[in-house]
């Protein structure tokens, strides 16, 4: 949604009916209300809704009367983007500027809010999370209201990079998934609070579990390029035996070992299609991500894909021709 199409009188009446609608009622003045140029998006996925809101200078208050008026009943976990820093009072806390963290609010009480900058534009990508069924307990919760909390590191940074690939990539996922995404940022949300609140022990092992593989599956993510990168490094490196991980991944569609061989075979895949990577041999490129054996690397790309790395990187290349698969043939990837 955009207020761009919007009369420039009209558009910060356009805005504080958005906020009102999709995050919670609220008193708001700014001084460039003359013309609000902002933009906002709302994805609903069941357990939890993420939205994200991009706006110019303003300062918002939720005074007692409203929260009596019209309350969701949500906690309101934002990640607020670094351009311009925004600030949230509540519960007697205050956080000072918030730039490339994490901050809570509760849309049960009163608050104050603002952007630091009365020029720049900010933006934020908000978690709303029901107060109802929330796994840890108020006044756990409570101890964190307007407090930053670290994005960069740990749990934090875990939930932050979930919730940033949820905007970039939501629309191409079904309902089942989304639902089932919803669920799991519920439970990193519920994760890295209970850390900064001390209250790890309040989750119940479910919540703990499903934060776990999050956690193991960024890990490997981010580590397909190490040709030593096993079930037995993963484990060791999360501090459970390989029989808990493989335990871990008894729900999933496939195993530890079939992530780690999936996903480095995605990113070879890629790579080979990449222009600018022409110059390098097929048997560089499987290296890079993992797979130090050219002949192994070509069966298993033939098995994954149907052709050998050397003619996918033929029909990827510009211009070219769909390969028949009658000149798809077995033998060494070069």
């Amino acid at each position: 949604m955009s207020n761009a199409g919007v009369p420039a009188a009209e558009r910060f009446g356009w805005f504080t009916d958005m906020v009102a609608r999709y995050l919670v009622p609220v008193s708001v003045s700014s001084p460039q209300a003359a013309d609000f140029r902002a933009e906002a998006a709302f994805l609903d996925l069941s357990a939890v809704a993420v939205s994200t809101h991009t706006y110019p200078a303003l300062r918002s208050r939720r005074p007692a009367a409203l929260t009596r008026r019209s309350d969701p009943e949500q906690y309101q976990l934002a990640l607020v983007d670094g351009a311009n820093p925004m600030w949230i009072s509540q519960h007697g806390s205050d956080s000072g500027p918030v730039s490339g963290e994490l901050v809570l609010w509760d849309t049960s009480r009163p608050f104050e809010a603002g952007t630091r900058d009365e020029h720049g534009t900010s933006r934020s990508l908000i978690l709303h999370i029901p107060r109802t069924g929330f796994p840890l307990h108020a006044d756990k919760v409570d101890r964190l209201l307007a407090r930053r909390i670290p994005a960069r590191r740990g749990t934090g940074a875990l939930l932050a990079g979930f919730l940033t690939s949820l905007g970039d990539h939501a629309a191409e996922c079904g309902p089942e998934e989304l639902g089932r995404l919803g669920v799991i940022a519920r439970d990193l949300a519920a994760v890295c609070l209970s850390e900064y609140a001390d209250a790890t022990r309040d989750l119940d092992a479910g919540v703990r579990a499903r934060a776990l593989l999050e956690r193991v599956k960024l890990f490997i993510e981010h580590n397909l390029d190490d040709p030593a990168l096993t079930p037995g490094v993963v484990a060791e490196h999360h501090h459970i035996s390989v029989r808990s991980l493989y335990l871990l991944f008894q729900g999933e569609e496939e195993s530890v070992s079939g992530l780690i061989r999936r996903r480095r075979l995605e990113r070879c895949r890629a790579d080979l299609a990449r222009p600018e990577l022409a110059h390098r041999s097929v048997r560089d490129v499987a290296a890079r991500w993992g797979f130090p054996n050219a002949s192994a690397f070509g069966r298993a790309f033939r098995e994954a894909y149907g052709l050998t790395p050397r003619d996918h990187r033929r029909r990827s290349a510009p211009g070219a021709g769909p390969v028949a698969r009658a000149d798809v043939a077995p033998g060494p990837t070069g």
